[in-house]
């Protein structure tokens, strides 16, 4: 019988949990990815939906998991609500009004078919006093949209800011 070396025991022992160890982290490996949504313009919200829809849709293919956020902030909350804002310094203008239906239908099929998780911060919707039921369905209120991105940063999520 042949005899095998304490060496080569350790070597094999330490490459099997290597092996091992890279073939758990690949399975837990989820792409984790926040936009932050705290402009005015519709254009903007826009391109930022076709930006998310680029990525899921990138990462669908390629079998990815994925956790994509976009918290809302300021501004933002105007695309979350069919309320106008009337009086508030969020109050929709004539280019949200034309584009609003179409970016909300987005913002719903981002939600509703590729998971996209939207968090509103409760400081700005208090602070124009709207109602929680004007709000889109399942939009997550945070304490501080700035605190939710920071968190989420140092849970290990990309930032990404369309400009």
């Amino acid at each position: 019988m042949k005899k095998i070396s304490i060496f080569s025991i350790l070597l094999m022992s330490m490459l099997s949990m290597l092996y091992v160890s890279n073939a758990v982290a690949e399975e837990d490996e989820v792409m984790k990815v926040v936009y932050h949504a705290d402009f005015t313009s519709p254009r903007r919200l826009s391109a930022m939906l076709t930006s998310i829809n680029n990525m899921v849709t990138t990462y669908q293919n390629d079998l990815v998991e994925y956790d994509v956020r976009i918290v809302f902030v300021s501004h933002g909350i105007r695309f979350l609500t069919k309320d106008k804002l009337k009086k508030t310094p969020f109050a929709e203008d004539k280019a949200l009004a034309e584009r609003k239906d179409n970016l909300m239908q987005r913002i719903t099929s981002l939600q509703d078919v590729q998971e996209v998780k939207l968090e509103l911060c409760d400081i700005t919707r208090q602070a124009v006093k709207l109602d929680p039921k004007k709000l889109m369905p399942n939009v997550k209120l945070v304490r501080s949209g700035v605190v939710r991105i920071a968190e989420l940063q140092h849970q290990g999520f990309a930032y990404i800011k369309i400009e």
